[in-house]
C-alpha cells in the first residue's frame, strides 16, 4: 500500500544527511542499495505479522557506493513479509490501523526534518 501525499516524494537530499536522518526515525538502508538506488526500511514485528515501511530513492547524478549522491525520494509504501517469498504490497493485503498510524507518524516526522536539508534545483 502506497502512502499518498506525504510530502516526502520528489524531495532531493544529500545521501549522507539522508542516511543519518532516516536512521534517527528507525529507517535503515543497510545493504539495500546499488549505485543509483536506495531503500530505507522500518521493520514492524507485531501480532499480525512482520511488516516493512519502505522509502525508495534514486540518484540522477552521483554514486551511492561512494557516498556522493543527491537522492530523489519516491512515494513511501508498506508491505507484509511472507516467508520465504518476500514482501507483498498488494491491494488484498490487510494492514492494521495502529500500524498505519505509526507509519504515518514516522513519515510526518521525516518530512519535517527533510525540509531543513532539501536541495532545490
Amino acid at each position: 500500500m502506497y502512502f499518498e501525499n506525504t510530502g516526502i516524494e520528489n524531495t532531493v537530499i544529500d545521501l549522507n544527511i539522508l542516511d543519518d536522518l532516516m536512521k534517527k526515525h528507525g529507517l535503515v538502508r543497510a545493504g539495500q542499495w546499488d549505485y543509483e538506488r536506495v531503500t530505507y526500511d522500518k521493520k514492524y514485528v507485531i501480532k499480525e505479522g512482520t511488516f516493512y515501511l519502505r522509502v525508495f530513492g534514486f540518484t540522477k547524478n552521483g554514486d551511492v557506493g561512494a557516498h556522493d549522491a543527491d537522492i530523489t525520494l519516491l512515494k513511501p509504501v508498506i508491505g507484509k513479509h511472507y516467508y520465504p517469498h518476500g514482501v507483498e504490497y498488494g491491494e488484498n493485503e490487510v494492514f492494521p490501523k495502529h500500524l498505519l498510524k505509526s507509519s504515518e507518524q514516522t513519515l510526518a516526522a521525516v518530512k519535517t526534518e527533510l525540509a531543513a536539508f532539501e536541495i532545490h534545483a
